[in-house]
């Protein structure tokens, strides 16, 4: 079997069931873990799948990955983009935290933080924080999805309305290069745009893998932002797009793990 046989037979098998991990493809296949690894990385940099430790995951233009899935992906990295992150979070502030995985991180961070305001739409995220008396916690209402624990809808928005804090934690499911912040579900969205709208600073928190990939509804554009946290920047157009806009480039310098990880 040559490798694009064999890389058509692993997205299928990938599209069966999510996510596939080197070990198995190995046992699978009957080939080294090596020649997994590359036939993984060359499927990613068709942006069919995405790396995570181990394995891989399925990607799509219309579809998000799913919620544990997505929490595999750039673990190491998102946990170094929340402590950054958080460093910019002073005590005696009220915030707004979005949903995400990397936002979450950012929440982590805060655990044992004082005199904090945070209004979310993120289940995960107020699980986290409340049971820090020296943190006030409002979660908006509305529906809740089931993939993920956000709080989408009408109702979440007219609660962010009444708020005007100093800052936003937001995520985004892919960044165009041009600046423009893209997500999968129009409500979501809704409330991520309500958030900023509503917030004195934005601090965007992102991983490098989203940069360059696609998803259909578009959130904000970077010009909106006062702040972006990631792990490396990847992208020359992004980052002048970044730098017209005044837009601080905070890259925690976390590496991406080496194959040999794996």
């Amino acid at each position: 079997m040559d490798a694009s046989e064999r890389q058509h037979k692993i997205l299928a098998v990938a599209r069966a069931s999510g996510r596939v991990t080197v070990d198995d493809l190995s046992v699978r296949f009957q080939v080294t873990p090596q020649t997994i690894r590359k036939d993984l990385n060359d499927l990613c940099e068709q942006g069919l799948l995405a790396r995570t430790h181990g394995g891989a995951v399925v990607t799509s233009s219309v579809e998000n990955v799913a919620y544990t899935a997505r929490r595999l992906i750039a673990d190491a990295e998102k946990r170094a983009i929340g402590r950054a992150a958080a460093a910019l979070i002073p005590d005696n502030s009220s915030l707004f935290i979005n949903i995400g995985t990397t936002t979450e991180e950012v929440a982590k961070a805060l655990i044992d933080r004082r005199d904090l305001l945070i209004i979310t739409n993120n289940l995960h995220v107020a699980m986290q924080l409340y049971p820090n008396p020296a943190i006030k916690v409002i979660v908006a209402g509305g529906q809740v999805r089931h993939s993920d624990g956000a709080v989408i809808g009408a109702s979440a928005i007219d609660l962010i309305q009444q708020f005007k804090v100093d800052l936003a934690v937001i995520g985004a499911s892919a960044i165009d290069e041009d600046g423009t912040l893209l997500d999968f579900d129009y409500q979501e969205v809704r409330v991520s745009q309500a958030i900023i709208a509503n917030a004195r600073r934005v601090v965007l928190v992102s991983d490098h893998l989203k940069v360059g990939r696609s998803a259909p509804v578009r959130i904000a554009h970077i010009d909106q932002l006062d702040v972006f946290v990631t792990d490396k920047m990847v992208s020359s157009d992004l980052m002048r797009a970044c730098k017209a806009a005044g837009v601080e480039v905070i890259e925690t310098g976390m590496e991406v793990r080496p194959d040999a990880e794996d």
